[in-house]
């Protein structure tokens, strides 16, 4: 059975005035001039810190050194296993994301089903998506062990997700970062793992943001924002007058969330204005009137071309999750508009590189 869900929730001035500085950040972020390299690098670092803030906040003791090691299959620090395990369930997680989002696919319950068990996968890109949890969990102090919230019944998770999904569907009119607000505050509210349900929350609010044009080119952690402001984090979600999600929880008034969730990405985006200026500063060309005639897919498919000289259409179909055929057309258009050029006719395992007023972009 399906659950409706209605958030309650204000539009304080506070949140208006974060709105409008997220809004101010985006637009100078899409238009200062960085080459694909430049921004590349800046893209890694974010995937890099966005990894390590939000294990560290579930506990994670690996530094971002140490991530980037595991994340390169450079080595690995015993004892460490289980902090190394749950890195790289979360980037891979987070590259799904980054697909789903490039592809525009629609958000849906099998989509976080799959996002729950890539974040508990080890790294491992194929998953089935995880079934809710069949029982109670309860989240206690971590040096009490006293209860600090018991969520839904199992036998209510099913109806809650459903719910909250549809909402998300619906939710047009409002502006987007106010749905991933609210989204991430739902499914901690509603807890339908055992484990992973933090992170899965946070991804969960990624993708949204990516969906809606709130991808600021992948540039920006809001992961550092809470684990810098941790004790804030949790006193704005936890809401409610009781421990328990059927006393209150359900119907709390969750403006305090909202306004700590704006303030976040406010404050995430402003910095990554700063990190874009310094890299401009140090003398990366102006390539911005080149880029603009691309489309946001082609200039994903730079990333890829800065690594190989020539592409397949099945290693492109793969960075949007495309299915083969999706891939070829999508290929056969951009070489009629003069993306690419076709390396091989005659080889059957045709091949592509960039057309040559394209080849500075990656250089």
């Amino acid at each position: 059975m399906q659950i409706k869900f209605e958030p309650n929730y204000t539009i304080t001035p506070k949140i208006m005035s974060g709105l409008m500085r997220i809004e101010t950040a985006k637009e100078k972020v899409l238009h200062l001039p960085l080459t694909p390299t430049v921004l590349r690098s800046l893209r890694e670092t974010a995937r890099l810190y966005t990894t390590h803030y939000s294990t560290m906040i579930e506990g994670n003791r690996l530094d971002p050194e140490q991530i980037e090691v595991i994340l390169k299959h450079e080595g690995h620090f015993p004892g460490r296993e289980r902090d190394e395990h749950e890195v790289k369930g979360y980037y891979a997680a987070l590259a799904q994301v980054e697909q789903w989002a490039a592809a525009g696919t629609t958000v849906s319950e099998k989509m976080i089903q799959t996002l729950h068990a890539l974040v508990m996968a080890n790294g491992k890109m194929k998953v089935k998506p995880t079934p809710y949890r069949d029982g109670q969990n309860v989240i206690r102090d971590g040096r009490t062990r006293t209860i600090v919230y018991m969520p839904p019944e199992a036998k209510d998770v099913s109806g809650l997700m459903k719910g909250m999904v549809q909402w998300i569907g619906k939710s047009g009119e409002l502006p987007c970062p106010i749905v991933a607000g609210i989204s991430h505050y739902q499914f901690a509210t509603i807890h339908p793992y055992y484990d992973g349900n933090g992170r899965t929350a946070r991804l969960l609010t990624t993708l949204i943001l990516h969906l809606g044009g709130y991808d600021l080119k992948g540039l920006y952690s809001l992961e550092e924002y809470y684990a810098r402001h941790l004790g804030a984090y949790y006193e704005a979600i936890n809401i409610g007058d009781s421990h328990n999600y059927y006393r209150g929880r359900a119907e709390a008034d969750i403006t305090k969330w909202i306004e700590y969730f704006i303030e976040g990405m406010a404050t995430a985006f402003e910095a990554v204005l700063g990190r874009m200026a310094a890299a401009d500063a140090e003398g990366a060309s102006d390539q911005s009137a080149i880029l603009r005639k691309l489309d946001p897919r082609q200039r994903k498919v730079l990333e890829l071309f800065q690594e190989f000289e020539t592409l397949t259409s099945r290693q492109i179909g793969e960075l949007f999750g495309f299915k083969p055929r999706t891939s070829a057309a999508l290929c056969a258009t951009w070489v009629d508009n003069g993306f690419l050029n076709i390396v091989d006719p005659s080889n059957r395992g045709r091949k592509y590189n960039l057309s040559k007023q394209y080849q500075e972009l990656v250089k």
